[in-house]
């Protein structure tokens, strides 16, 4: 990883909030409970929702406009938190102003704004990364060196299911193509990480699913070979019940995942004529994102080894094909798709 930027003294990492939705606030919090940081501003297309966000956190600075934001002198990152059409933009305005980038999942709509997105960043020598949490968590890391290491042998396939009944309602933003709506890029992202982390990326893909009435998908099934020659499956349903399963079978033995696919709770290894294995690890939710984050400022470096420019770039070329295959279309992308 290259130092393109004077790595952050021993001081608190300074962050800047952009949009204060509910998801902000979690990450307010967390890095209230984080040590070596500090949120310093927020900000709000209303001023009054950005100072009684500010006045909830006890941060110091409130501002009715991202401008202002991007303007402040005392922020080094900015956490973009908006929904996912204007993740791009405003990453690079918040690039373009010098301030380094955590931009929530999907770091924006099309592979080709999060390559323009992560090249502003290589070029401006700043940090940047998609909020994939679940990559920085301790029980995910074990995982991949697990499988990694051979503990199943080679790994031969895996399948994962994420499902959360929303309840279709065509105000909803999940439901909404405008504001980038559609399960594969709100909860099937989650899978789709872990599939391409741990089995490897399609040489090929299968899709099946189904829209609602605003054009938005609900139901995906997706199914791939991978690079390495691993059979992946993967489900997601935002209108359907069932929790989350994920295993691993390799030719030595399996791995089940416990707990929901984006925040793995334990899981337990299955070898042949060996007792089982059950592997448990840190649970801190978005706390070891920023530990992470702040790790990598006070070492200079563009980007993290835990989720990576590449893979965030490759994973969201299997995104934009399954939603190809699905006829699903933003409206703010410049071309249609091919069916």
């Amino acid at each position: 990883m290259s130092t393109a930027y004077a790595p952050v003294p021993d001081r608190p990492i300074r962050w800047g909030l952009l949009a204060a939705g509910d998801i902000a606030h979690a990450m307010a919090r967390t890095v209230a409970r984080v040590g070596g940081g500090e949120v310093v501003a927020v900000a709000a297309r209303d001023a009054d929702r950005a100072r009684a966000f500010a006045a909830e956190h006890g941060i110091p600075r409130a501002f009715g406009s991202y401008a202002e934001l991007c303007a402040d002198p005392e922020v080094d990152v900015v956490y973009i938190s908006s929904t996912h059409p204007h993740h791009a933009a405003q990453a690079l305005d918040c690039l373009d102003a010098g301030k380094h980038v955590l931009v929530e999942k999907p770091l924006a709509l099309t592979v080709r704004d999060t390559e323009r997105v992560l090249d502003r960043a290589r070029a401006r020598g700043l940090f940047a990364m998609e909020a994939m949490w679940t990559r920085c968590l301790p029980v995910v890391r074990e995982l991949t060196a697990r499988v990694a290491g051979g503990d199943i042998g080679r790994l031969r396939s895996f399948s994962a299911a994420f499902t959360v009944p929303f309840g279709y309602d065509e105000k909803h933003r999940l439901f909404d193509l405008e504001n980038g709506g559609g399960a594969l890029m709100d909860i099937g992202i989650y899978p789709v990480t872990l599939a391409h982390l741990l089995a490897g990326h399609p040489t090929d893909v299968q899709v099946l699913g189904t829209t609602v009435p605003t054009g938005a998908d609900d139901q995906v099934a997706v199914q791939w070979h991978s690079d390495s020659g691993v059979l992946v499956q993967v489900v997601c349903d935002s209108q359907s019940h069932g929790g989350s399963r994920t295993v691993l079978r390799g030719t030595r033995g399996w791995i089940e995942v416990h707990g929901p696919v984006n925040d793995p709770e334990s899981f337990t290894v299955h070898r042949t004529g060996e007792d089982e294995e059950h592997v448990t690890g840190e649970r801190r939710g978005f706390e070891h994102e920023v530990e992470e984050v702040h790790r990598c400022l006070r070492e200079g470096l563009v980007e993290s080894a835990l989720v990576p420019h590449e893979d965030t770039v490759a994973i969201m070329t299997v995104l934009e094909s399954i939603r190809r295959e699905l006829g699903v279309r933003y409206p703010q992308e410049q071309e249609p798709l091919r069916t």
